[in-house]
């Protein structure tokens, strides 16, 4: 799985619905309304490296109200929740 993570500017008056079809976008994994440099993270998961191109540039970019977007493509995850889940895969729990 390739996952990216796109900051995402908007039109201010235009957020909530921005977020709501960006979430409703094949590829697009989960929206997450911020405070800070930006308004929205998206995060993009798909198989293919190819694929990131076409939610990005041929979905994301074109979402009416999106100003201006950053992506940072993750080369590894670190995260105590995906231990966790790969280490109890086949254990039954208590």
């Amino acid at each position: 799985m390739i996952t990216s993570i796109v900051m995402i500017s908007c039109e201010t008056d235009s957020i909530p619905e921005v977020a709501q079809t960006l979430a409703d976008l094949p590829g697009v994994s989960e929206v997450y309304s911020t405070a800070g440099n930006v308004d929205l993270i998206a995060i993009v998961r798909v198989t293919r490296f190819e694929e990131i191109a076409e939610v990005i540039a041929g979905r994301i970019n074109k979402v009416p109200g999106i100003v201006d977007t950053e992506t940072h493509i993750a080369f590894r995850a670190y995260s105590r929740h995906d231990l966790d889940a790969a280490f109890s895969i086949g254990l039954e729990s208590e």
